[in-house]
């Protein structure tokens, strides 16, 4: 982990996406012009950003930030990009909620200018909590900080998820429902079901990810509770702080219509991930942080409302990760990164946590 290269995800050229960028904004603002523009090193698996600065004297904002679809050459980590629906979830979340959300600018859903739909957002300033090497490992901000910052970090974050839950009308998230009969965690878990069919068809299926699916059909809960707006991706490597408080809450891609504990889930189950890797390679990580029971606890004290089942949507965000980690693999072999396992019954180990889902399904982790 500590010395593999970073997996491929592109095969754009920045000099050539500046180029056309520029002539893009320079059809919206004449005259425009774009400097600065980079790649941030933490760039995500999936879709593309890139950072830029625009100067005219027209321009909402100088700092920008541009949020590209994934490229179609570079086998796609997820089977559609609507960046129409992202920026609608981000327009709506700034205006019904306190969250702070960076401001939305333009929608641009022809693929022509720079080869597929894009939108430009306000620039957030203030520090992220690194995926490479991961917040866990040592030599990096968070790390360093005291238990009383990460205390702080900790409490605020987890506030972020109350007050998106709280705050934003749970009717007006329903056209993030995935096509399908049944409850909206029915529909979300369905969704997930397909995804995984596409992310395998015509090649070796995960037995581990089929028993943890049934594992679901067998444990699910008796109340689902009522659904709100998810967040999707929600974990600190998604948040800029300024210090150690949220400043702007980032990449709403798989935001969807869910019960509170589906996004509750994946933030206690990304932190396990990174830090079960970082115990792996011999670090104590950070055993105090972001712990189950504080999570919780901590939501419970702001929203009035205990979280439940929570095996059941840990299992579940252990699960999600998988069919997407499952993909990443699939995508490594397509650039010759990796060699995927002659023997069917090994497609597990493509899984970087196949150990922890294993774990989970039979009772055996927490």
């Amino acid at each position: 982990m500590a010395t593999a290269p970073r997996p491929r995800t592109t095969t754009r050229d920045p000099e050539e996406l500046g180029r056309r960028l520029a002539a893009w904004l320079g059809r919206l603002l004449p005259g425009a012009r774009v400097t600065g523009l980079a790649v941030p090193g933490s760039n995500g698996m999936s879709s593309e950003t890139l950072l830029f600065d625009l100067d005219h004297p027209d321009a909402p904002v100088r700092g920008c930030a541009l949020r590209l679809a994934a490229d179609p050459a570079a086998y796609t980590v997820f089977p559609v990009y609507d960046l129409a629906r992202q920026y609608r979830v981000m327009r709506l979340v700034g205006e019904r909620t306190d969250v702070p959300v960076p401001r939305v600018l333009w929608l641009e859903e022809d693929p022509e200018p720079l080869g597929a739909p894009f939108f430009v957002m306000a620039r957030a300033e203030g520090r992220v909590p690194p995926d490479v090497m991961p917040y866990t490992y040592e030599g990096n901000w968070l790390h360093a900080a005291d238990d009383a910052e990460r205390a702080l970090l900790e409490a605020e974050s987890v506030a972020v998820l109350a007050r998106l839950h709280d705050q934003f009308p749970a009717k007006e998230a329903e056209f993030l429902l995935p096509d399908g009969q049944g409850s909206p965690l029915r529909r979300h878990v369905e969704a997930q079901r397909a995804y995984y069919a596409w992310v395998v068809d015509g090649l070796a299926p995960s037995p581990l990810i089929e028993e943890a699916f049934a594992w679901l059909e067998a444990h699910w809960p008796a109340d689902e509770g009522p659904a709100v707006l998810n967040w999707g991706d929600a974990r600190i490597g998604n948040i800029v702080y300024d210090g150690f408080r949220p400043a702007a809450v980032l990449d709403w891609e798989m935001a969807g219509y869910a019960p509170r504990e589906v996004d509750l889930g994946w933030t206690v189950y990304l932190h396990r991930f990174f830090q079960d890797l970082t115990v792996g390679f011999g670090q104590p990580g950070l055993p105090d942080f972001l712990r189950r029971d504080a999570v919780e606890r901590r939501y419970a004290e702001l929203t009035g409302h205990t979280p439940r089942d929570m095996d059941f949507h840990t299992l579940y965000a252990a699960l999600r990760h998988a069919i997407v980690m499952l993909r990443i693999a699939y995508r490594q072999a397509y650039f010759g990164e990796v060699e995927v396992p002659r023997r069917a019954e090994d497609v597990d180990s493509l899984i970087l946590h196949h150990a922890t889902l294993a774990a989970m399904v039979r009772g055996r982790y927490w």
